[in-house]
């Protein structure tokens, strides 16, 4: 299983959109790798009429989606046909999905990408998410079971705390949300703290010499990382 630092493994696959390879032909995007156990089941009918009714959502910060599965092609444009024609889901309907759909029928993918967890299920992949950077590099791995549909709104808040944790050089805190404080880097010397606890630093507001914030604005956020 690749994990959070590692440049994302590289493979070339059939998809709902005609071949990739990835991740070359994202290079300069942020991308959400994820896969998702079957097609044509409930779960995952939902996540993706959530996704395809978010896509353009994503693309204001310069993230691609691709998803996987191990169905073949035609499942999958039966599916995804389907969910357009007839599925509705939170008042989301004729829902088209334009982001890839990787057919992986002999698993090579999801076995490279750690998707398949025997324990769960030993022929599906679990609803596994990768988000990789302009770089290739993998930015942040997160897992759920079969059972249960991810939380989209986190994910886009994942994209773009990582976003804002680069560009700013900060980090963000618990539940972090754009205009909210962010971190600062912990001060790297004693005369760098007692300058920090004595407030002779302006802008930055200290609950002790290693917890130290400093505020962004949402409009500054937003015009650093948004794209459209």
């Amino acid at each position: 299983m690749p994990r959070i630092g590692d440049p994302a493994p590289a493979f070339t696959a059939t998809t709902t959109q005609g071949e990739i390879n990835f991740p070359a032909d994202y290079a300069g995007k942020w991308v959400i790798l994820f896969s998702h156990p079957a097609d044509f089941t409930p779960v995952c009918t939902s996540e993706f009429i959530t996704f395809a009714a978010m896509q353009n959502q994503f693309a204001a910060y310069n993230t691609e989606l691709v998803g996987l599965s191990v169905d073949g092609l035609y499942s999958h444009i039966a599916w995804l046909r389907t969910i357009k024609d007839k599925i509705t889901f939170r008042d989301m309907k004729n829902v088209e999905v334009n982001f890839p759909l990787i057919e992986d029928i002999t698993m090579e993918i999801a076995q490279k990408y750690g998707m398949i967890m025997p324990g769960e299920d030993s022929t599906k992949a679990v609803r596994a998410v990768f988000v990789i950077d302009p770089t290739g590099v993998i930015r942040a791995v997160i897992y759920y079971p079969l059972s249960l549909g991810r939380n989209f709104d986190e994910l886009l808040r994942v994209i773009k705390a990582l976003q804002t944790a680069e560009h700013f050089a900060v980090a963000t805190p618990a539940d972090w949300r754009p205009g909210e404080p962010v971190i600062v880097p912990p001060a790297g010397s004693c005369s760098t703290a007692k300058q920090r606890m004595d407030g002779h630093i302006d802008g930055i507001e200290c609950e002790d010499w290693f917890f130290c914030t400093k505020q962004i604005s949402a409009d500054e956020v937003e015009s650093a990382i948004r794209t459209v």
